[in-house]
C-alpha cells in the first residue's frame, strides 16, 4: 500500500508541473492534492500548521506570480487590457486548437487580435504586445517552475 500511495503522490506532483505548460491544468491543486494523499494514506501529524501556512502562502505567490508575469509581460511591450485578456482568452484556447504549439501561439494569436481589434493598433504594435505576452508566459512558467520545486522541498522536510 506504501508504494500505491508514493506513486500517486508522485503522479500527483508530476501532473502539477505538467499544468505549468498546460493552463487547463490546475497546478498547484495537484501539489496540494499530493499533500492530502500523504497525509490520507500515512499521517497528517508530520503536516504541521506551520506547514500549511507556508504551503498557502506559496500557493498565493503562485497566482500572483502567474497574474504579475502576464500583466507585466504585455504592458512592458506596449499591451493594453485587450492584449491582455487577448492573451489569456489564447493560452486557454491555444492548446485545444493547435496541441502542443498551442501553449505558446495561442497567447500571441490572443494579444495580437485584441490589440489590433479591440485597442484598434495596428499590426507592428500589436505584435509587440504578442511578443510581450510570449515572454510574460515564459517569465511565469519559470518562476512557477521554482516556485513548485520549493513547495515539494518543503514537504519533504516536513515529513524528513
Amino acid at each position: 500500500m506504501e508504494i500505491i500511495a508514493w506513486l500517486l503522490i508522485i503522479i500527483c506532483f508530476i501532473v502539477a508541473f505538467v499544468g505549468l505548460v498546460y493552463p487547463i491544468i490546475p497546478s498547484v491543486l495537484f501539489i496540494l492534492l499530493g499533500f492530502i494523499v500523504y497525509g490520507l494514506f500515512f499521517s497528517f501529524a508530520e503536516l504541521s500548521w506551520w506547514f500549511w501556512i507556508i504551503e498557502i502562502l506559496f500557493v498565493i505567490l503562485l497566482f500572483v506570480a502567474d497574474t504579475l508575469a502576464n500583466l507585466i509581460g504585455v504592458k512592458k511591450f506596449g499591451g493594453t487590457k485587450a492584449g491582455l485578456w487577448g492573451s489569456t482568452i489564447g493560452l486557454l484556447a491555444g492548446p485545444f486548437i493547435i496541441p502542443f504549439l498551442g501553449i505558446i501561439i495561442g497567447p500571441f494569436i490572443g494579444a495580437v487580435m485584441g490589440e489590433m481589434i479591440v485597442a484598434k493598433k495596428e499590426f507592428s504594435q500589436a505584435v509587440r504586445a504578442g511578443i510581450g505576452s510570449l515572454v510574460g508566459f515564459l517569465t511565469s512558467v519559470v518562476t512557477k517552475t521554482m516556485i513548485q520545486l520549493v513547495m515539494i522541498i518543503v514537504f519533504v522536510i516536513a515529513i524528513a
